[in-house]
């Protein structure tokens, strides 16, 4: 049985360690107000360009290598996105769960799967089972201050690498945030981009149907590259409102546990001192009763 110290000295640890969970949960539960409303505001534009350059790309096909792709399927790269930090609950696991769960499929097919991560725990968990394949890891620090310039910087070197043929499909893995206790895992081809998956802009989808000025071409230039930064954007945005929700969530249940740790811990504390004042008590008695 523990000594009346130790217990004392654990229970003020698990105090202390409450107080840490409890400030950390408010803390994240201000982020993610701010988070939320940046992934949300985003998805309109995200989803709208996507939708365009589909309806471009469904019209010419091979203007560009961006939607030609190499004309092979053998080595994919897996861009994995994830977070630097950890205390996030499942959050950065469960990416790297789906990441592996496809490379394994495509490494059964015979392709080769390569891995580029935004996060530092992403490549952490890759690199104990992928040594070999990780071919570059980028630290983006706080999710929630990555603006669209460090989105295209990473959408500016993927493409280069596409281009320089170090792989010929690009896949994104990040979490969509759907709720503070929901953040659902998700796969985006990027490169090249994906014709079959979207349907041209038409007005049987809602949309108008637009005339380009000056050509379709033109645009397509344009708009392919910042497409790929804009999906890589959105990722981070989702991935800094799902960070905070899971963070939230596994923060509010450590601060539970805490206090239900303590309670057992105190429970055990007086039943250790009751003893103890029981057996000074008899002993005082006996020795009163010998005299």
């Amino acid at each position: 049985m523990a000594s009346l110290k130790a217990l004392k000295i654990r229970i003020n640890s698990v105090k202390s360690t409450q107080k840490i969970t409890k400030a950390m949960k408010m803390v994240a539960a201000a982020k993610l107000r701010r988070a939320q409303e940046a992934a949300e505001a985003g998805r309109p534009y995200a989803q709208t360009l996507e939708r365009v350059v589909a309806s471009l790309v469904s019209k010419n096909k091979g203007a560009s290598p961006l939607i030609a792709g190499t004309g092979k399927d053998q080595v994919h790269l897996f861009v994995v996105a994830t977070s630097d930090r950890g205390l996030a609950g499942a959050f950065n696991t469960n990416i790297a769960r789906l990441a592996r769960r496809e490379a394994d499929k495509l490494i059964a097919e015979g392709k080769t799967v390569k891995f580029y991560t935004i996060g530092r725990k992403g490549r952490a968990v890759l690199n104990r089972l992928y040594r070999g394949s990780m071919v570059h890891g980028i630290e983006p620090g706080d999710l929630g201050k990555l603006t669209f310039a460090d989105a295209k910087g990473y959408a500016d070197d993927l493409i280069r690498r596409f281009e320089a043929g170090e792989f010929d499909v690009a896949h994104l893995f990040y979490a969509t945030f759907k709720s503070v206790l929901t953040q659902e895992p998700t796969e985006q081809q990027i490169l090249p981009v994906k014709v079959e998956a979207s349907a041209p802009v038409s007005a049987d989808t809602g949309m108008a149907v637009v005339e380009y000025e000056p050509d379709e071409e033109s645009i397509l230039e344009e708009l392919l590259p910042r497409n790929v930064a804009i999906q890589l954007f959105r990722a981070m945005r989702e991935n800094a409102a799902s960070e905070q929700g899971s963070k939230m969530t596994a923060m509010d249940n450590a601060t539970r546990n805490a206090g239900d740790l303590i309670k057992r811990l105190t429970t055990e504390y007086n039943r250790t001192r009751q003893a103890a004042i029981t057996t000074e008590l008899v002993e005082i008695i006996s020795g009163a009763e010998a005299l």
